[in-house]
């Protein structure tokens, strides 16, 4: 909305021209969502306590989470808002990936706040099925998959990274290889919130790794010079990337060791659904394997403890997953667990930012 009222000032003061630059609104997007979290924390944080939602922990989790029990959950809205606001008032809103984004972020924080409702409000002590949760993840990623599809000379190609030649393409089977992307990305931020701060933190390591992916992939000289796919219109998404990001450092200072807030399953699947659906969009969907390999781990750590409990009739890999639980029971603190797989998301970050030039 700034971007639409302040613009067509540039031919009367030509200062306002800058609004024009993607660069500059990505910057006020960061620092309009960072505010909006860091003002309005408190009261949110206030009214989910006067509403009584408060977190529940599993009895059979490590024992210093018990003391976690009625801190405020549901905090993801706060950080969808942020997003979702910041956005609108700094992207070009004619632009249709903006609102495919959005569409993500919304839709899949309205899943995650259906299931937080029935859990924390209706006390049902499972929310949905994970049945019922999976089918409106895949309905609502192969909607927004198609949607991507549909897109005029939107390629269907998928890049490799390292190996800039292997580009398969699946053709219309694109829409399905896009939802396991989303909602694999969804699902693997949800199991990684689990101590404070450690799904938020990497989550906003990763926005701004994408940032700049999208800003390459809608810049067609350097996207040219870097022998990366062009999509143009996709460096709005930057925006939004920049929105994402700055609203993750907002609520990182209210869930930050010890939390004030937890984000809750509203947030966690909104966020991961919304680097999945960045990350399809610029055509950087197997990058997100290294740029979220942290959020990686954690998945496979709880997919290799469950079957390998199964196939040896009880018998464990880790002390307990997800496997930020099995260093806790090692003995670290949780805020060395937490930094210590903040640096690791880093070190992923500036791994994934290399293959713009080893190609």
């Amino acid at each position: 909305m700034i971007y639409y009222l302040l613009y067509p000032l540039h031919t009367t003061f030509v200062a306002f021209n800058v609004f024009r630059y993607i660069t500059f609104r990505t910057i006020y997007a960061s620092l309009t969502a960072f505010l909006i979290c860091f003002l309005l924390g408190p009261w949110v944080i206030r009214r989910l306590s006067m509403m009584q939602i408060g977190q529940y922990i599993r009895e059979d989790g490590p024992k210093d989470h018990l003391k976690k029990a009625g801190t405020p959950t549901m905090g993801g809205v706060l950080i969808i808002f942020a997003t979702v606001g910041s956005t609108l008032l700094w992207t070009d809103l004619t632009n249709y990936f903006v609102w495919i984004a959005l569409l993500a972020t919304l839709g899949f924080g309205a899943i995650g706040f259906i299931d937080d409702y029935l859990m924390q409000v209706k006390k049902r002590n499972l929310g949905l099925t994970p049945r019922q949760k999976l089918a409106l993840q895949m309905a609502l990623a192969m909607v927004i998959g198609l949607l991507a599809y549909l897109v005029p000379e939107f390629p269907t190609k998928i890049s490799v990274p390292f190996f800039k030649k292997l580009q398969p393409d699946p053709g219309w089977g694109y829409i399905f290889f896009a939802a396991l992307v989303i909602v694999g990305a969804s699902n693997a931020v949800n199991l990684t919130d689990g101590l404070d701060g450690l799904a938020i933190g990497p989550v906003t390591i990763a926005a701004v790794t994408y940032m700049i992916f999208s800003y390459v992939a809608g810049h067609a000289r350097i996207a040219e010079y870097l022998q990366i796919t062009s999509i143009p219109g996709c460096g709005e998404i930057t925006v939004y990337c920049g929105a994402l990001a700055g609203a993750g450092l907002g609520f990182l200072w209210f869930n930050a060791y010890p939390a004030q807030v937890f984000m809750g399953d509203v947030g966690s699947l909104s966020l991961g659904a919304s680097l999945g659906t960045v990350a399809v969009i610029t055509k950087q969907e197997i990058l997100l394997l290294v740029v979220g390999g942290l959020f990686v781990i954690e998945a496979l750590s709880v997919i290799f403890q469950v079957g390998f409990f199964k196939l040896t009739k009880g018998r464990r890999i880790f002390r307990m997953a997800p496997i930020h639980h099995h260093f806790e029971l090692k003995g670290w603190p949780e805020p060395k667990v937490i930094v210590r797989f903040w640096i690791i998301a880093i070190a992923l970050a500036l791994v994934s930012m290399s293959t713009l030039k080893l190609r």
